[in-house]
C-alpha cells in the first residue's frame, strides 16, 4: 500500500505515543474530579498540579502565570476581550496586525462592532511589523497590542523582544499569539517581556481541545468564565486532566528534542528548495529566512492553489493552501494578499509544513506530484 505522505503540520500534529500513555490513566482508572476534596481527587488534582508546573518551568514562567483552556482560539480570545473589558469605559483602542490568525481579527472585529478602536497595521512584502508604524500607532486610548509570534500561513517569525519593549515604553499591555510557535522554537515569557501569550497542545504532538494562555504577574483580566473557582476563580468548569497531562508530556519533550528537531527540519527545507531549483517550474517562496522550522509557502505562476491541494490529495500528499475558496469566488488569503504576492503568483500559493515523522524520500515525492501536475 502506498504511503499516505503527511506535510501540513502547522495545521495539526500527531499525537505523541509518550503523552498518550501519560493520558491513559486519567481517562480511565484515575477520573475523580480534582476539584473535590475526597481521597480520589488526590491523583488527578497532582497531576494538574504538576503539569501545570511543567509547562511553566519550560517557558520560564511562574506556574501561577499558566491557565488552562479548551485552545489557541480561546486563549486568544480570551487575552483580547479579557484586557478590553477591563478598561470598559476608560481605552478604547486596540492595536494588531493585517496577517494574524481569525481567532485574533474576529476577536477584534467583535470589540470593533461595540465601540473599541481596531488599528490593523500593515506588514512587509516577508511578514514583518514594523517597529516605527506601531509606535505611531499607540495613542493615549491604547489597550493592548496583540502581534502573532510565528505566522500560520508563512512561517515568518515576528521579531516580538523588540515589539513589546514599543509598547511597554507607553505603559500598553502585550499578548502574542505563539500557537505556530511553541515547541517548535525557543520560547522564554521573561526574555520576551510579553504580558499574555497563548499555546495550543496539538501543534506540538499533544492531544487536541486543550491549550493555556500565560498572563504574566500583575496583568488583570476580565474573568472568562464564571461558575466554579478553577483557574484561580478566572475560568470555572472542571478541569480536562488528561488533556493537560498530555500536553505537558509533549511540550517538554519537543523543547528537550528542540535542537534536534530543528536540524533535520531545516535539512528536509533545504532538499525541498533544492529539488524544486531543478525544476522548470515558476515559483516564488513567501515570507522570511527567519521562520518555524518545516514551514514554507511557495507560489506558482499561473496555477490555482486548491487545484494543487485536491491533486495532490488524490495522489496521497496532504498540504495546505495559501487562498480559500467559497463556492463563487476564489478569494486571496488575508496573509499573502498583506504580503503583495504578484496575482499572477498569488493564487497558486500552498503551504507545506514538514514533521519529524517525514524523510527525504518525502520531499522528493512532493516536488515530483507538483512537477507531474504543474508542467
Amino acid at each position: 500500500m502506498k504511503k499516505y505522505i503527511y506535510a501540513d503540520h502547522a495545521a495539526t500534529t500527531q499525537l505523541d505515543s509518550e503523552a498518550l500513555e501519560a493520558m491513559l490513566p486519567y481517562m480511565r482508572n484515575e477520573y475523580g474530579n480534582p476539584s473535590t476534596l475526597y481521597l480520589m481527587s488526590r491523583e488527578p488534582y497532582n497531576a494538574v498540579k504538576s503539569s501545570r508546573q511543567c509547562i511553566a518551568d519550560v517557558l520560564g514562567a511562574d506556574k501561577d502565570e499558566i491557565f488552562f483552556t479548551s485552545g489557541g482560539t480561546e486563549a486568544d480570545n480570551w487575552a483580547i476581550k479579557g484586557s478590553a473589558f477591563r478598561f470598559t469605559g476608560q481605552r478604547k483602542r486596540i492595536i494588531t496586525s493585517i496577517i494574524e490568525h481569525h481567532a485574533v481579527l474576529s476577536s477584534c472585529e467583535y470589540l470593533e462592532k461595540i465601540g473599541f478602536d481596531i488599528i490593523y497595521l500593515p506588514v512587509d512584502r516577508k511578514g514583518c511589523v514594523d517597529q516605527d508604524t506601531l509606535e505611531s500607532a499607540i495613542n493615549e486610548e491604547t489597550v493592548l497590542v496583540s502581534l502573532m509570534m510565528a505566522n500560520n500561513e508563512i512561517g515568518t517569525i515576528q521579531n516580538i523582544r523588540e515589539l513589546v519593549k514599543i509598547a511597554h515604553a507607553k505603559h500598553v499591555l502585550f499578548h502574542t499569539d505563539a500557537v505556530q510557535a511553541v515547541g517548535h522554537i525557543p520560547v522564554d515569557v521573561v526574555s520576551l517581556g510579553v504580558d499574555m501569550l497563548s499555546a495550543s497542545a496539538h501543534k506540538f504532538c499533544g492531544p487536541k481541545g486543550v491549550g493555556f494562555l500565560y498572563v504574566k504577574e500583575g496583568t488583570v483580566l476580565h474573568e472568562l468564565f464564571s461558575g466554579g473557582g478553577q483557574e484561580n476563580n478566572m475560568r470555572a468548569g472542571t478541569e480536562n486532566v488528561s488533556g493537560i497531562v498530555g500536553m505537558a508530556v509533549a511540550l517538554e519533550k519537543n523543547c528537550r528534542e528542540m535542537e534536534k528537531n530543528t536540524i533535520y527540519l531545516c535539512s528536509l527545507i533545504k532538499y525541498f528548495k533544492e529539488e524544486l531549483k531543478k525544476t522548470e517550474l515558476s515559483y516564488i517562496l513567501n515570507g522570511s529566512d527567519n521562520r518555524i522550522p518545516g514551514s514554507i509557502s511557495v507560489s506558482f505562476e499561473n496555477a490555482e492553489g486548491e487545484m494543487l491541494l485536491h491533486r495532490l490529495d488524490l495522489m496521497g500528499i496532504a498540504v495546505s493552501t495559501g487562498s480559500a475558496c467559497n463556492s463563487k469566488n476564489t478569494e486571496l488569503s488575508h496573509v499573502i494578499r498583506a504580503i503583495e504576492v504578484p496575482k499572477q503568483l498569488a493564487y497558486g500559493t500552498i503551504r507545506i509544513t514538514l514533521g519529524t515523522d517525514n524523510t527525504m524520500e518525502d520531499v522528493k515525492s512532493i516536488v515530483d506530484a507538483i512537477k507531474r501536475i504543474l508542467l
